[in-house]
């Protein structure tokens, strides 16, 4: 079972609520998809760590080679080709390496080169098998980091977590591809709200079953309890405005582990399980 945890903006818990329901699975897998800033290795301080690079393919140009004919610059769609008197240019930063230049260009002057883009970090926490990808500065996007990143899971039978990035864009549209259940993660704020219509709305486009968790949830009606209400969404659970928790968390440990609220996740984990099994029975 693949859970990606997802919200609207940063700071609103995805990464309390992804790290605590990797621990209290016990033998699970936890992916940071998170990639322009990881942290969920700061909770789980992984031991054993396996480093891999990844890169993007680049083309490079022959000028012997070059007719000039702009072949290559027309198809580029992303502007990462220019020919300026008759000299070819590479954007490195904005290329997509697709390989359609190097495939069209009549003369073979287009050949390929790596770039290291940022890298995969592997390490074993208690029992929890922790994946987090990291892209370097400057990189402008971190799709293809993210996509290894899924392939590294693709076989696991143990509950995985993705802890995607936040908000709508491409890289939480290629973290959930593959997920079997998305957990909206929202704070009962104004911002809050807008900014889980955002996810709602992305989570539906791609056809996926879901829930919401409130988090730092004060006693009392809400905005985000109106809104489940009106769109007739599940409330997976609701996370306490704890200062304890707060500083637990801020501290860099794992809430789960304290006695206090290891229930509060514990909870949630069967909760998202059973609508996961509802979902299947539903569907076969």
């Amino acid at each position: 079972m693949k859970l990606a945890v997802l919200s609207g903006k940063g700071g609103t818990g995805k990464t309390l609520v992804s790290v605590n329901l990797a621990a209290v699975a016990k033998e699970s897998v936890y992916v940071d998809c998170d990639v322009e800033e990881p942290n969920g290795h700061l909770f789980f301080k992984p031991t054993v760590i396996k480093t891999e690079k990844v890169v993007n393919k680049i083309p490079v140009v022959d000028e012997d080679l070059c007719l000039g004919c702009r072949k290559c610059v027309d198809f580029c769609k992303f502007n990462a080709l220019a020919a300026i008197v008759n000299k070819l240019l590479v954007f490195d930063d904005i290329c997509h390496s697709c390989g359609g230049c190097i495939m069209l260009c009549p003369s073979k002057a287009l050949t390929e080169k790596d770039k290291v883009i940022g890298e995969i970090n592997i390490g074993i926490s208690e029992q929890v098998k922790v994946i987090s990808g990291v892209l370097n500065t400057g990189e402008a996007s971190g799709i293809p980091i993210i996509k290894e990143l899924l392939k590294k899971i693709a076989s696991e039978k143990r509950l995985t977590v993705i802890d995607c990035p936040p908000g709508s864009a491409c890289v939480v549209m290629e973290s959930i591809r593959d997920a079997d259940y998305c957990i909206l993660v929202a704070e009962p704020t104004v911002f809050g709200l807008s900014n889980l219509a955002l996810v709602h709305q992305l989570v539906n486009i791609f056809n996926k079953p879901y829930g919401i968790v409130i988090n730092k949830c004060m006693e009392g009606e809400n905005l985000i309890d109106a809104f489940c209400l009106e769109n007739k969404i599940k409330v997976l659970s609701k996370i306490p405005f704890d200062c304890e928790l707060g500083t637990i968390n801020s501290d860099g440990e794992i809430v789960s582990r304290s006695e206090r609220y290891q229930g509060v996740f514990s909870a949630l984990l069967q909760a998202v399980t059973k609508e996961v099994q509802d979902e299947t029975v539903a569907y076969s």
